[in-house]
């Protein structure tokens, strides 16, 4: 039996055939991230002329491209812009952490009101480099990791506790080892409590202080 934890789209990269039916018999596990929408609704909350989103990615992680993809067809469906920009790969095969700090610059030029990060472990990382380079440019971030709020220079995250995660990753497997159900009858564990918080350090910073009904329900540091 194997239960899997912390995968940003485990339906777009093929792990399982949907979050309700896995399609493999000794597979289940848990899917921790919001909803794109709520992002995008959060965001038209906080800046209600919120028009333009900007993405960086980088075509080396199959969860960033699973999320440039997702956010395309979302911007469609509710009829914002979206500004993709691919960080360019060294010979490696990977991004290069100069890179970030200029694409940041690219989508202020290109007009965008608020950077999603998407999902990527590389400016994840690198996130000093990447959060600071958006305050430079009066640019709010969006981030599914709570720890770039914290500890950098994010405006807000709206994200499920990785502790929390892991506590319903354990529930699944009380559920199979002690009550005996196999991992394939069990749908993917969705997480429904979701930290919301926002940096008041970067909100003064960039002038965007929250409306009265985020701050109702956020958490604020800094």
């Amino acid at each position: 039996p194997q239960v899997f934890t912390i995968v940003a789209d485990p339906v777009g990269a093929h792990i399982v055939e949907s979050l309700d039916h896995t399609g493999r018999g000794n597979l289940t596990g848990t899917f921790n991230r919001v909803p794109e929408r709520v992002n995008i609704e959060t965001m038209r909350i906080y800046k209600p002329d919120f028009a333009h989103l900007g993405l960086l990615y980088n075509a080396n992680e199959k969860n960033s491209l699973l999320k440039r993809d997702e956010l395309q067809a979302l911007s469609r469906e509710m009829g914002f812009q979206l500004t993709t920009l691919e960080l360019p790969l060294a010979a490696d095969g990977a991004p290069r952490v100069e890179d970030s700090a200029p694409a940041v610059a690219e989508l202020k030029a290109a007009g965008v009101d608020f950077i999603d990060l998407g999902s990527s472990s590389f400016l994840d990382s690198n996130r000093g480099l990447f959060t600071g380079a958006a305050v430079e440019n009066g640019l709010p971030v969006l981030s599914p990791y709570e720890r770039l709020v914290r500890d950098s220079d994010a405006l807000i995250s709206i994200a499920a506790r990785y502790y929390d995660t892991g506590r319903l990753a354990g529930v699944q497997a009380e559920k199979i080892l002690v009550e005996g159900i196999e991992p394939g009858a069990l749908p993917v564990a969705r997480m429904t409590d979701f930290a919301f918080v926002i940096n008041m350090e970067v909100a003064r910073k960039i002038g965007l202080i929250p409306p009265i009904e985020l701050l109702q329900a956020a958490e604020t540091v800094k």
